[in-house]
């Protein structure tokens, strides 16, 4: 969130703190407490569209954790290195039937295209520059086919978390006007009901925009450290067998 809408919340909890304690009787020995649902109650429409906003990013999220860190799960290292080895013993097919078997990750797929293509150059007796053009163009065109994917649509969770401290602040503004115009035109004898109604409203909003955007903004942090620790890995590793397979085409 900007430091120009922190300062906005902080300028309107201040100054609605300030009203209440205006108001407010002689300090009593129990204080209130205050529920969620007590909360959510009180932000009335403002606090179901922070929660349809919520759920929607969670929903998001959990389909993401379930393809970055269950599909996408593959030690990479370990792969290109028993790849490698077979590579090296002139094994081609062994080395594409492992590759056949991750072929449902990102890198495997990638692994899969380009040995497969190289096992074809192998067969049609295709050595030299030629081969490795080949190999190269098949690895090249299976990156492109697949990596954008695993990054795409991270940006919804940033999105989502803006809506929510949004719709926070509306609530908490929408709250104040309502708490004024009802004062304004309230009985003496309800004038503190309304007051403390409106900013009830208020306050609820905000607290409700920012509960919903702090754990959207982590799962954004989290899922996008884990893409790029994929992409990372693809990107090294489609170098060493893209070279490997190089080395065995000269030797």
């Amino acid at each position: 969130m900007k430091t120009k809408h922190i300062l906005l919340v902080l300028m309107v909890m201040l100054f609605s703190v300030a009203l209440v304690a205006q108001e407010a009787p002689a300090a009593q020995e129990d204080a209130a407490k205050v529920t969620v649902g007590q909360i959510i109650d009180d932000s009335g429409a403002w606090g179901y569209a922070i929660i349809v906003v919520f759920v929607i990013g969670i929903v998001y999220a959990i389909i993401r954790y379930v393809q970055l860190y269950q599909r996408e799960k593959v030690d990479a290292q370990k792969l290109y290195l028993k790849l490698k080895g077979y590579i090296k013993n002139n094994q081609v097919e062994e080395a594409i039937k492992i590759a056949d078997s991750f072929k449902g990750t990102t890198l495997g797929y990638i692994f899969w295209s380009g040995l497969r293509i190289y096992g074809d150059m192998l067969k049609a007796n295709k050595k030299g520059e030629e081969m490795d053009r080949a190999v190269q163009n098949g690895f090249e065109e299976a990156v492109l086919q697949t990596v954008y994917k695993i990054d795409s649509g991270l940006t919804w969770f940033t999105t989502l978390a803006q809506i929510c401290t949004y719709l926070g602040l509306l609530g908490t503004i929408w709250g104040l006007l309502e708490a004024f115009y009802g004062l304004a035109k309230a009985p003496d004898h309800l004038k503190n009901q309304v007051l403390t109604e409106g900013i009830a409203k208020a306050i609820g909003t905000t607290a409700m925009g920012l509960v919903a955007a702090i754990p959207l903004t982590v799962i954004h942090g989290g899922l996008f450290g884990r893409a790029q620790k994929i992409l990372a890995d693809i990107d090294e590793h489609t170098v060493k067998i893209m070279n490997t397979l190089s080395m065995a085409n000269k030797g």
